[in-house]
């Protein structure tokens, strides 16, 4: 699923995640779609892209994070990642609402 946009790098990069994730268990499908945000993350970070997200950009590495906010363990999800799920969800108020408020109006 490489895109002509990436560099040899970054598809070498996504071939490696790709196949490591397939290695640990995860679904072809499953282990493309990561291998593919995480490219695209990188790319965003380092400038390669014409369009970033915030949360990409402020983010820390996906490299160095390794996990730690996979949606569980300490510290789960940030803020910014559960404010973006509760505006697709609709949630009222929100904007006003502290990383805790959010975790319980997603449902998660």
């Amino acid at each position: 699923m490489p895109q002509r946009a990436w560099s040899a790098k970054r598809e070498r990069q996504y071939e490696h995640i790709e196949k490591g994730l397939e290695q640990r268990g995860r679904n072809k499908e499953l282990a493309e779609e990561i291998a593919a945000r995480t490219v695209n993350k990188e790319r965003a970070r380092s400038g390669e892209a014409t369009q970033a997200s915030r949360t990409s950009i402020n983010d820390i590495s996906s490299s160095r994070r390794g996990g730690l906010r996979s949606h569980s363990g300490p510290g789960g999800r940030t803020r910014d990642q559960l404010y973006e799920e509760a505006k697709r969800k609709n949630v009222r108020g929100r904007s006003r609402m502290t990383k805790a408020e959010l975790e319980r109006a997603v449902g998660r």
